[in-house]
């Protein structure tokens, strides 16, 4: 005989499995520790830079594990997920107390509360207490949401009370965290980040995403009229500006000048002025220079076409091209990135220098190549964004701020005023409670007390 699985009990463990504290601090800390990842691995680089860093078999280990580009991994995406059932789920637990507490059916008030508390102001009036009475409550509706009056033997109890609703302010920062990671969500699952390299007078309707590794289609071309960089006498750039078209369908719909800070906006995509530089033609010579004999082989070339390598030692493919590129902290200038594949062999990684022709003789293989006879002109580098969680975002941002704002300078109020007969007068004492915030509850009953004696006084 087996025992049947109870649904609701399943449904409970799991409910509970949510609104665990470990389980937040558990994916708090994965998320720390994963974050370490992504600052220790720069992000988003180029292949074969990767492949030259960390070897082959690392490489493809760290590819299928998304750690070239973390932060739009599933994994990663995974953890941002669970945080935000966790918070929300967390939250609906407690909520359902809390709201009891808020707004209970009947407030009710009691008078051993206030006997020992600090915050309080006592005062003889020369009034009696019915005469108190009838200044001191109408008062006390009208600035607390809750009031309520009691009879005694010796004269009254006056009660007030407000802000029990500041408790959800703890809530809203609650949910500003959840907009706020649904917004990063939002923007990494349906938004992109890519960059595009258009020459003066082309244009271009695909971008690179990420690393290069892919491409993304626009529903639209861009198109760089004209290009035009100024300088300062030191050499350096003073300013560079793209005269942009968009066109779609066939027709121009907009044209606008971009610099580093004013992009262009088209139907929430935003297009910023990233870069400028030099683009090669696609019409080169690269020589192979024979280590052994020095005998020298030169062989017209072009990007993503494989040419024969001399003596049959394989084949040499030009891939890409960067005006400035990084290499083991020394700048190696304009450079080539290129894949050898030698007869027989695994593909090979090798970067080409223009102004470093000697770099590649560090490579140690059978032949020095080189790269000349190379024509340039100026091309506009363009980032090209959309993020359709950026208003989430902002939205939690606000709700932060304002939950923010109840948690620390509001708070819930809940005062008493004591009337009793004490000779031919009155005897007043009136106390406060505040669940946090106490010296601002000090302030709020000497603000009271001065208001009081002034309504008694008149």
């Amino acid at each position: 005989m087996t025992k049947s699985t109870n649904p609701d009990s399943l449904l409970r463990k799991i409910w509970k499995f949510f609104t665990s504290v470990k389980l937040s601090m558990s994916v708090l800390l994965s998320l720390a520790a994963t974050s370490v990842i992504g600052t220790v691995i720069p992000q988003n680089g180029i292949p074969e830079v990767y492949t030259r860093q960390y070897g082959e078999n690392l490489f493809n280990l760290f590819n299928a594990l998304d750690f070239f580009d973390m932060y739009h991994s599933w994994w990663f995406r995974a953890l941002l997920c669970l945080l935000t059932i966790n918070i929300t789920i967390c939250s609906i637990e407690r909520l359902s107390s809390t709201w009891k507490i808020i707004f209970p059916k009947r407030p009710s008030f009691d008078a051993n509360r206030f006997q020992k508390v600090k915050n309080r102001e006592e005062w003889t009036s020369g009034s009696s207490p019915e005469a108190l009475h009838d200044i001191f409550h109408p008062y006390i509706s009208k600035r607390f949401s809750v009031s309520l009056s009691q009879k005694t033997e010796s004269g009254y109890f006056i009660f007030g009370e407000k802000g029990r609703w500041t408790s959800l302010g703890v809530y809203a920062v609650h949910l500003s965290v959840i907009l706020m990671v649904a917004g990063g969500l939002i923007g990494s699952i349906f938004g992109f980040d890519g960059t595009v390299n258009i020459p003066e007078g082309e244009s271009a309707d695909t971008i690179f995403l990420g690393n290069h590794s892919s491409e993304k289609k626009l529903d639209f071309q861009i198109r760089c009229d004209d290009f035009d960089v100024s300088f300062y006498d030191s050499g350096m750039p003073k300013e560079y500006r793209s005269r942009l078209s968009i066109i779609k369908n066939g027709r121009t719909v907009t044209r606008q000048d971009i610099l580093v800070n004013a992009p262009l906006r088209f139907e929430g995509v935003n297009i910023f002025q990233s870069s400028y530089g030099e683009m090669p033609s696609d019409k080169f010579t690269v020589t192979f220079t024979e280590r052994e004999s020095g005998s020298l082989y030169d062989v017209e070339a072009g990007f993503d076409k494989p040419i024969d390598m001399p003596n049959g030692a394989g084949k040499f493919i030009v891939k890409d091209f960067r005006t400035s590129f990084e290499y083991s902290g020394f700048n190696l200038g304009k450079t080539f990135i290129c894949t050898m594949i030698p007869t027989g062999k695994e593909p090979e990684p090798v970067l080409v220098s223009v102004d470093h022709p000697r770099f590649d003789m560090m490579r140690q293989g059978d032949f020095v190549i080189t790269i000349s006879n190379v024509l340039y002109k100026y091309y506009t580098g363009l980032q090209v964004t959309r993020d359709p969680g950026v208003p989430v975002v902002y939205a939690g941002f606000l709700f932060m701020i304002i939950g923010c704002y109840i948690t620390f300078f509001m708070f819930h109020q809940t005062i008493c005023i004591q009337l009793s007969n004490k000779g031919a007068g009155a005897q007043v004492v009136i106390a406060g409670i505040s669940g946090k915030h106490r010296p601002g509850m000090n302030t709020v009953i000497r603000r009271i007390s001065h208001h009081l004696k002034q309504l008694s006084a008149a």
